[in-house]
């Protein structure tokens, strides 16, 4: 009893902590450093500091480490508990995710003097360019590759049990993290709606470990969702910080390797459906697309490409007249619905 739930229980808190004064300093230290953006949605465009993902990404790896340091002090020799979860594992994983946090911020931090053109529309922040976001996020796979993460033996939905054998750490994990990572960046249009999404899928990945799964993901699942919460308090509507690429990045890549530590893929694939959704929407157009709508006097907006959807937040522009804060819940709304979906999904003993 001590161990499953003390164990779980200080690296979130300690998570928590660490992120939410992370993001309170990032505040002002990244206005001042003009790592910001232009908040669109607002009747007038306003300016908020950028890359808030800093904070969650260490918020994470303190976590983490929190739970190495319960078992090898005060005394190497007598550790307050003999650690279930592979230090190996965690190590890769708080690298993978500090690593492509870096690459998101990298992306944050080319602002402009000027508007440049970005997509279908145009903003301060330039970025990197399309092609090298998927290269250099494929540098969060090495530490996994590199400790032959994961089991290759993988429950596919409605497909049965595939063996992947060497091509699991050598394809499928690199692959993974790459697809994790920008497409979990394609949902953020509205304060909080990344984050809030993000909040119930590590939520659900924390109950599915519980009742089903591995102590690993348990740990990972909601230390990750701890982070999460301390930045969220900040980022939800109307936000004081915006998530930027390090948020989105890290977190893609911090859900991808929690489902794929805690052995649970199958229920992972479920809960990553909107952005799995989102991706095919994007891809329908080059990727060179919106997903902000167009902001009419009353606060509530209307799809830039009209009935044409090119993303998530096109459906529900279409569907009626919601404000900033209506478009994330709705977006929150249809990660809850894949969740009871995966949920029922394994009961029903098909995942």
């Amino acid at each position: 009893m001590y161990h499953t739930y003390i164990t779980i229980i200080i690296p979130a808190i300690i998570a928590f902590i660490i992120s939410l004064a992370g993001t309170r300093f990032l505040i002002s230290y990244m206005r001042d450093a003009g790592i910001i953006g232009i908040d669109k949605n607002k009747r007038v465009g306003i300016s908020l500091p950028s890359s808030g993902g800093i904070a969650v990404a260490i918020g994470f790896a303190v976590g983490v480490f929190a739970y190495v340091f319960g078992s090898s002090f005060p005394n190497p020799s007598a550790p307050l508990y003999v650690p279930v979860a592979s230090l190996e594992y965690l190590f890769a994983s708080v690298l993978a995710v500090i690593m492509i946090s870096i690459v998101g911020f990298l992306d944050d931090i080319n602002v402009q003097r000027s508007e440049v053109q970005s997509t279908d529309m145009r903003d301060i922040r330039k970025g990197l360019k399309q092609w090298q976001k998927p290269l250099l996020t494929l540098i969060g796979a090495i530490p996994l590759m590199a400790v032959n993460a994961g089991v290759s033996m993988v429950h596919l939905p409605f497909v049965g049990t595939v063996n992947f054998g060497i091509f699991y750490p050598l394809i499928i994990i690199p692959l993974a993290i790459i697809f994790g990572a920008n497409a979990f960046n394609l949902v953020e249009s509205a304060n909080g709606m990344a984050a809030g999404g993000s909040l119930i899928a590590t939520m659900a990945m924390f109950i599915y470990s519980v009742l089903f799964g591995t102590y690993i993901g348990a740990l990972l699942s909601i230390v990750l969702f701890a982070s999460i919460l301390g930045f969220f308090i900040y980022n939800r509507y109307p936000a004081r910080i915006l998530s930027g690429d390090s948020f989105t990045y890290a977190v893609g890549a911090g859900l991808i390797v929690t489902m794929i530590l805690g052995n649970m893929e199958s229920f992972g694939i479920i809960i990553f459906m909107p952005w799995i959704i989102e991706f095919l929407l994007h891809a329908r157009r080059g990727f060179r697309v919106t997903t902000l709508g167009k902001r009419r006097a009353d606060g509530t907006f209307a799809s830039p490409y009209g009935k044409r959807i090119y993303s998530l937040t096109h459906v529900a522009m279409n569907i009626g007249r919601f404000n900033e804060w209506e478009l994330s819940a709705f977006i929150w709304l249809v990660e809850f619905g894949f969740v009871i979906i995966a949920f029922g999904l394994k009961l029903l003993n098909l995942l």
